[in-house]
């Protein structure tokens, strides 16, 4: 393949993915403006259990690439009986998996608000809502799976266009449930849980029916699962869920450092992570992609098409966030507005915006780079030096920082922590072993 076909085959590939990511986080954005708009008391109330919620859906994630993965380098050797193997122990595994995960959230939704910080003014609505969130968790999981699924095989547009009708679903069923029905915080998570069930559905369909490559109707074959294929998943999915799960217990230690900071405070970071997410979520797009294409050409047994595609994804991304962080930069006090009208909540949250703009070139080569060592199935040294990168330096500047300078002083350590992951990432890409552990 020429440069330019490459570089065609990547746009092609990251548009719809990036369209998807983008307007999901449009109507999140707007999502969180309606529950913004009832006041710092409902944003606090979501943003003090929302890191939570990144955990568990971080440890569905795991479990789905540990499986999609391997249905990557089958296709990729155009082995696609083998490819429908892995994806029926993929739907008994993750069902599972997801039940046993739905139950503990349930279990934890309680206690949940106290053990992060929160007061008895937020703790009600708190728990409410993580409640129903883990409850919806199976809706989330067999949606990501499917998802996965079918964007490993190449196909992008179908699960890009669902989740952007999941986004449209939620929005709508949001304002339903937030305003018509009248259930606040509550309505927010029944809306989001309708529309993930709906999606789910949809995507099922899809790929059990569907898809050219891994349509089970019509191709029978036992459901069991095997040894190989569940080792296999453990061996690439069990870093990504000690990764997640250490990262999500990051996340957390992060809202009990905010928490003292007050209900403003908290309020402002869980606001100013919703408009953030603007910039990165391209990133996240185009690192599906590369996803995709490293996992086939490993599977294909083509190492040099698999390098070219790494960096040019991740060359990509990089321009991509950048301009993205130049205009977060620019329309900071706009868009923390837009989120609330509390005017000390706006200008905390535009402070820390253009502080994080700082960090958006190298945020995007460290997340595009991660979606290339997932497809190559090297997860586990990436996950330690998440991890460390984190905990080393995030936190312990975090900790820090809060106590002199606040909020600001916490946005800091992060912008300083993903620039410092991004340089870590991109010195294992050019010098790194990432492609050894499937050898042709």
């Amino acid at each position: 393949m020429t440069q330019g076909e490459k570089l065609r085959l990547i746009i092609s590939l990251s548009i719809p993915s990036i369209l998807a990511q983008i307007s999901a986080t449009v109507m999140f954005f707007i999502d969180a403006s309606m529950v913004g708009h009832l006041g710092a008391k409902a944003s606090a109330s979501i943003g003090i259990v929302e890191t939570t919620g990144w955990l568990i859906g971080g440890l569905a994630s795991a479990a789905n690439m540990g499986f999609s993965v391997q249905v990557a380098h089958a296709i990729g050797a155009n082995d696609f009986k083998r490819a429908r193997r892995i994806l029926r122990q993929s739907l008994v595994c993750c069902l599972l998996y997801s039940l046993t995960i739905s139950t503990i959230g349930i279990l934890i939704s309680g206690p949940l608000p106290y053990w992060l910080g929160g007061t008895e003014k937020i703790a009600h609505d708190a728990s409410v809502y993580f409640a129903i969130i883990g409850f919806c968790g199976i809706f989330f999981q067999m949606e990501g799976l499917a998802g996965s699924m079918l964007k490993c095989s190449g196909n992008m547009k179908i699960p890009s266009a669902l989740n952007i009708l999941m986004c449209v679903m939620d929005v709508v069923f949001n304002y339903f449930f937030i305003y018509i029905m009248d259930y606040g915080v509550a309505g927010a998570a029944m809306g989001t849980g309708l529309a993930e069930l709906i999606t789910a559905g949809l995507m099922l369909y899809f790929l059990l029916y569907r898809s050219d490559m891994l349509r089970l109707v019509g191709h029978p074959g036992s459901f069991r699962p095997k040894a190989d294929i569940v080792r296999n998943a453990f061996k690439i999915g069990a870093p990504m869920a000690l990764q997640h799960t250490l990262m999500g217990g990051a996340y957390v230690v992060s809202t009990v450092i905010v928490a003292p900071l007050g209900t403003i405070a908290i309020a402002a970071h869980s606001l100013a992570i919703t408009v953030e997410s603007l910039c990165y979520m391209p990133g996240y797009g185009i690192a599906e992609a590369a996803t995709t294409l490293v996992g086939q050409s490993i599977g294909a047994g083509q190492k040099p098409l698999t390098r070219s595609f790494a960096r040019m994804s991740v060359g990509m991304g990089t321009l991509v966030m950048t301009f993205m962080g130049i205009l977060m930069w620019v329309f900071a006090p706009e868009l923390m507005t837009f989120m609330s009208p509390v005017e000390a909540i706006q200008q905390v949250g535009s402070q820390c915006l253009r502080i994080e703009a700082y960090a958006e070139p190298m945020f995007a080569i460290a997340i595009v780079c991660n979606g290339v060592f997932i497809g190559a199935g090297d997860t586990l040294k990436p996950a330690l030096m998440s991890l460390f990168s984190m905990w080393g330096v995030r936190l312990t500047l975090a900790a820090f920082l809060a106590v002199r300078y606040g909020l600001p002083g916490v946005w800091t350590a992060m912008a300083i922590e993903l620039t410092f992951r991004g340089i870590i990432f991109l010195f294992r890409l050019f010098h790194g072993n990432w492609m050894n552990r499937f050898k042709a």
